[in-house]
């Protein structure tokens, strides 16, 4: 899995304080930016965050290249709708490699020798079918027969109040192992463009100190929210 960030706004956590700053002042959203004092904005976000006052977090985003993850995964990540796009390698106009094709193998089989030599074998034996049906019809056809294990890469955007809401649920460790892995690997590189908004994101159980997930919980709500 590779994940990097593309773009993002300029100045992540001065424009949310801005943005939020606009409601009770007379002055323009341009002239507020200007004349924020040296850490005036980094004390408003960190307010706006411990209020509950997300609305602000919508006008800024972040866009990610998300490279070598299975289709599972994605299938996962696409329910999050609200405030995020997508675009996703077609299987319907980009035909799979056949025996280079590229699978993701869950740890849980990838250790185990003898079950990781069947999964293989099972995907090259799809992959086998693929190629055939692949030279007869259409590529949109043939692919109904590939496996959720296939790689496959998208490009993300995501405001940040929709972030924050993906942390919460996919930091999780209830969360699969692989989208909680990318959701861990999207949160370090937002912090470092956006430090305040993103402080203290993760499960509910570090940004609320409640765990949702009832007799299903990890059990480790104490000691996520020691390392906060």
């Amino acid at each position: 899995m590779q994940v990097k960030l593309l773009a993002h706004t300029p100045n992540p956590d001065a424009l949310v304080a801005a943005a939020a700053r606009v409601c009770y002042s007379p002055l323009g959203g341009d002239e507020i930016m200007e004349n924020f004092k040296e850490g005036e904005a980094e004390s408003l976000v960190k307010k706006l965050m411990s209020m509950g006052h997300q609305s602000p977090l919508e006008h800024i985003a972040f866009t990610f290249a998300i490279d070598g993850v299975s289709r599972a995964l994605s299938h996962q990540l696409v329910r999050h709708r609200i405030g995020a796009s997508y675009s996703q390698k077609s299987q319907r106009y980009v035909k799979e490699k056949g025996a280079n094709a590229q699978f993701v193998i869950p740890p849980t089989i990838a250790e185990r020798p003898e079950l990781k030599a069947k999964f293989e074998q099972a995907c090259a034996d799809i992959m086998d079918v693929y190629d055939a049906l692949a030279a007869e019809v259409p590529a949109e056809d043939a692919r109904y027969i590939l496996p959720n294990a296939n790689v496959t890469n998208l490009v993300v955007t995501m405001n940040a109040r929709s972030l924050l809401h993906f942390f919460e649920l996919r930091c999780c460790q209830r969360a699969q192992w692989e989208i909680r892995d990318l959701a861990e690997k999207m949160l370090s590189l937002v912090r470092d463009v956006a430090p305040v908004l993103f402080k203290k994101a993760g499960p509910t159980c570090r940004t609320l100190g409640i765990c949702f997930e009832d007799q299903y919980s990890c059990g480790r709500c104490k000691d996520v929210r020691s390392r906060a």
